[in-house]
């Protein structure tokens, strides 16, 4: 055992929605929600109906407009953001096990990684309460021209299942920091770890109703979310054919803005010129298999020039050995299970179609042994992917790598460029002028070189191109984005 492990039958789960200040329990359907390292329930959670949305938008509406969080001045706004803040450190240890409990990461990581980069976030966002005030527009001398930026009013956010405090904070907090209130619904399969996210944000002294969380199903719950005409903007991580649901949604009660992070099939290309190769196969490897490969920007695609490709499949092979999958409230665990049952067959059924047309599984293939009856995928390297198998064209979400190789920069640049995904890259190259070219080439919202992944800060704005989303997570753009802008021109 190590100080890490925890008891998941000891964790107390912050049951029903959050509305108007206090957890609500309604009688709608209950969603088993299941454990992904053994497969167990360990608790429900309401089906969210359209009444109970409108519940929701319908007291951020009113917070909106009664309390003084959009109207007061912006430093006393940051500085309960900073308390928020302050207070998630704190309870860090309760938020890290509930967070742990019932997703993909594992107890390890959720302590050192999900809850200080939660905090730091809302700290980030906070600091923008004062920064983005408008503008005075040049005009005629006895004129003075104005653009006001103003919040929405309430903002309406879906939030994802593999990082789901991480990925929550980064909608609510910058609309918060604008002014707006917040109707948040997370994914019915990590929904606890939000409620507990927004009873902080209560202590820290956001008024009652300007975060709010509604829990349910994405075509019950998101969908009523979506669609109610009282939310001002819509924000989304998840899946492409999802959020193009979620668009329609917005735009048939509406229209209204929407903020979009889709799914990738992100390339790493490698060329021949990297001085540190055992460096590069860490990287690539970590790329894929961060979370067990569910992550949006997941590296999944290997472009490698012909010279170093069968050292660097060769050194990730050895990295995979080192990996030690186990349940996530086990404090030595490396390696996550996939989120479901369901997923790691979908997994599955990707590579067995590969192997089926003529792939090579290099290292893994399969389902890992039963590791308490939970969803786990052996981290899997595939060689000789024909072209338009689903593996290299489609978005796994799993511990899943292709490789393909290449002889020069213009075949590399070509087979990194995918028909419908740009979400994020990976170029390593010792040659500064290539590695720009590069990136001005790719088609892809990100471009990371000589690394891959986000660093600690949260200065740098992530979004897709093409299938990949619309609009900015992060950075100065994601407060922007949930304001609206007013122009005033007054005649002396």
């Amino acid at each position: 055992m190590t100080a890490l492990d925890f008891d998941p039958a000891g964790v107390a789960l912050p049951l029903g929605h959050y509305i108007d200040g206090a957890r609500v329990e309604t009688a709608e359907d209950a969603i088993p929600v299941r454990r992904p390292s053994d497969s167990a329930v360990y608790g429900h959670v309401p089906d969210g109906s359209a009444d109970t949305v409108d519940r929701a938008v319908s007291a951020a509406a009113r917070a909106f407009a009664r309390s003084d969080w959009a109207s007061r001045p912006p430093r006393d706004r940051a500085r309960v953001l900073r308390r928020w803040a302050d207070l998630v450190d704190a309870d860090a240890p309760a938020l890290a096990r509930l967070e742990a409990v019932g997703s993909t990461r594992p107890i390890k990581d959720a302590l050192a990684w999900d809850v200080p980069f939660t905090a730091e976030g809302i700290r980030f966002f906070a600091e923008f309460a004062d920064k983005l005030g408008g503008e005075v527009a040049a005009t005629r001398t006895d004129q003075l021209g104005l653009v006001i930026a103003e919040p929405y009013g309430v903002v309406g956010a879906i939030a994802p299942w593999n990082f789901p405090l991480v990925m929550a904070s980064w909608k609510i907090a910058p609309a918060l920091a604008a002014g707006n209130a917040v109707v948040i619904k997370p994914s019915e399969m990590t929904p606890f770890s939000l409620v507990r996210l927004a009873e902080l944000a209560s202590q820290a002294g956001v008024p009652p109703g300007i975060f709010n969380v509604v829990q349910g199903q994405g075509r019950t719950a998101g969908d009523a979310l979506a669609r109610h005409p009282g939310i001002g903007k819509v924000t989304f991580t998840g899946s492409t054919r999802t959020g193009i649901a979620v668009m329609r949604a917005a735009a048939e009660s509406g229209p209204k803005p929407v903020t979009l992070e889709l799914g990738g099939k992100s390339p790493q290309v490698v060329f021949g010129d990297v001085p540190d190769r055992d460096a590069v196969a860490r990287t690539v490897f970590g790329a894929f298999t961060g979370n067990a490969g569910q992550v949006c920007v997941a590296g999944s695609r290997l472009i490698a020039h012909r010279s170093v490709a069968d050292e660097l499949v060769e050194r990730m092979a050895e990295l995979a050995k080192a990996l030690k999958p186990g349940p996530t409230w086990d404090g030595s665990t490396t390696f996550s299970p996939i989120i479901s049952t369901p997923q790691a067959d979908r997994v599955d059924g990707l590579v067995r179609g590969a192997l089926r047309a003529g792939a090579e599984a290099v290292i893994g293939g399969r389902r890992l042994a039963a590791i308490q009856d939970g969803a786990f995928y052996e981290p899997t390297i595939l060689r000789n992917v024909a072209p338009g198998t689903e593996a290299l064209d489609e978005e796994v979400f799993g511990p899943v790598l292709t490789v393909q190789t290449f002889e020069d920069e213009e075949e590399a640049l070509a087979l990194a460029d995918h028909p419908s995904y740009g979400l994020a890259a990976g170029v390593h190259t010792a040659d500064l002028g290539r590695a720009m070219r590069a990136v001005r080439r790719l088609k892809a919202g990100t471009v990371w070189v000589n690394r891959y992944g986000r660093t600690a800060d949260f200065v740098i704005p992530t979004g897709g191109y093409k299938g990949s989303g619309i609009g900015k997570d992060l950075g100065r753009q994601a407060v922007e984005a949930n304001l609206r802008h007013k122009s005033a021109l007054v005649a002396f």
